[in-house]
């Protein structure tokens, strides 16, 4: 039978970019702008079905899913091997697009190549497509994967250093409080736990000298005794200082995240680490986790040979979905290699994704990052809720989740009304509104 005779053939795909509020979050770059730019996709079907996927809403993605949403048309839900292809196909190279050995240090997500870019983009769409064929089918995501094998995704709760609110006044005003100290991100990190039962922490570091944050990771520890660990300096330090502080909370962190830029240096940390002995391996001791140096399949021989890291936190956003989400996990198991889940400022649709392919991860080592609890708005009909710091896993049609049209509507006339200064991400010029001389800092900082 025809795709057609099924309804999964694609009539109609929509894009809409939005501007969703974000608390002034801190990292080493500067402070989250008060408005950050997403797309969310709908791929509707000749059977009635319409999908949603969401991804970074930046304007070099939206200029590659515009021509894809075109080439979509006609095509199957189910043709979702093809995708890189036309991607590939219809995107050509994006403008922005670097080679492979450069950061984005706008985004922090790792190298900037035509590629990842391109499959950043196509995420959505492989999302949104999964979806509709869920949908259609009565089956949950999960299902289209291969089935679940835990019916609850763990969570951490993700800490910031931030302030009481953003320069100026400016973006949507909330009642947590500035958390510049061990005692700030202490109150932040007992909020978490109480409202949302979560078990363990991870703080984004690079903020301020390392001392100051080895002291609030041990106040976190001295609160939450037993309770896993993570810091992340997003890169921020040089080898000898990543050394160092990994001596000082070796025992106390669960993994120590990016504490130095690039694949070489964390094959330096690690060695370290391990005493740089011939054969022996960093998961002896202080694990090194990453989701900077190894974000493309093209990185994971080099990183995985030289030992640098010994977690990768996935991200279906930039790997390109759920299915390559699937094989990622696979070649970390083939090599051992630690597995958890990476998190950028995102909405529903990005969190019930998230929560479907993790469903379907046997070897998910560690709770999976979300920056979702930071967020005070959505487009969905219902927030989804974290319940002893987990998701269920949703078993209804597709990602299980309703859109919110108004709530939609309202977040694209935000976008439609900017100027176009917050519809990419900066965080080097947000902090410029604080500290007008503020330039993104060079690295290693310490």
């Amino acid at each position: 039978m025809t795709d057609a005779r099924h309804g999964l053939t694609i009539t109609e795909v929509r894009l809409t970019p939005v501007l969703v509020a974000d608390p002034p979050l801190l990292n080493t770059q500067g402070v989250h702008q008060p408005y950050t730019p997403r797309l969310i996709i709908e791929v509707a079907t000749e059977g009635g079905a319409a999908g949603l996927g969401e991804t970074y809403g930046d304007t070099a993605y939206l200029a590659l899913a515009q021509p894809l949403a075109g080439a979509l048309i006609g095509r199957s839900v189910t043709d979702l091997n093809g995708l890189p292809e036309l991607a590939a196909e219809v995107c050509g190279d994006p403008p922005g697009a670097t080679g492979a050995g450069a950061v984005d240090v706008g985004g922090l997500r790792g190298v900037r190549t035509a590629g990842k870019l391109r499959l950043s983009v196509l995420s959505g769409f492989e999302v949104a497509c999964l979806d509709a064929w869920g949908r259609t089918t009565g089956l949950p995501v999960h299902a289209l994967l291969g089935g679940k094998v835990r019916d609850r995704v763990e969570f951490s709760a993700y800490l910031f250093y931030r302030w009481a609110g953003h320069p100026g006044g400016r973006g949507e005003p909330d009642d947590w409080g500035a958390a510049l100290d061990p005692a700030g991100v202490v109150a932040q990190a007992r909020r978490f736990a109480d409202t949302h039962g979560f078990t363990s922490f991870k703080l984004k570091g690079g903020v301020f000298p390392p001392d100051e944050e080895i002291a609030a990771v041990r106040a976190l520890a001295a609160e939450f005794p037993g309770r896993p660990l993570r810091l992340d300096p997003n890169g921020a330090w040089s080898v000898p200082t990543s050394c160092r502080v990994a001596d000082e909370l070796a025992g106390v962190l669960e993994y120590l995240e990016d504490p130095t830029s690039g694949t070489a240096g964390m094959a330096e940390v690690a060695a370290a680490l391990r005493g740089a002995r011939p054969g022996a391996s960093g998961r002896a001791g202080l694990p090194l986790a990453t989701n900077m140096c190894v974000t493309t399949f093209d990185e994971i021989a080099e990183a995985f040979a030289r030992d640098a890291v010994q977690i990768v936190l996935a991200d279906h956003h930039y790997w390109g979905g759920l299915r390559h989400t699937r094989e990622l996990a696979a070649v970390c198991r083939t090599f051992g290699v630690g597995l958890s889940m990476h998190s950028n400022t995102h909405l529903g649709i990005s969190l019930a994704a998230m929560t479907q392919v993790a469903a379907t991860l046997p070897d998910l080592d560690h709770a999976c990052d979300s920056h979702y609890p930071w967020q005070t708005e959505d487009v969905l009909t219902e927030r989804i809720g974290f319940r002893d710091g987990r998701v269920d896993v949703s078993d209804a049609p597709g990602l299980g989740i309703t859109l919110d049209r108004d709530r939609l509507a309202a977040l694209h006339r935000r976008w439609l009304a900017d100027d176009g200064g917050l519809r990419d991400r900066d965080d080097a010029a947000a902090m410029r509104h604080a500290d007008p001389g503020w330039v993104t800092p060079a690295t290693p900082r310490w």
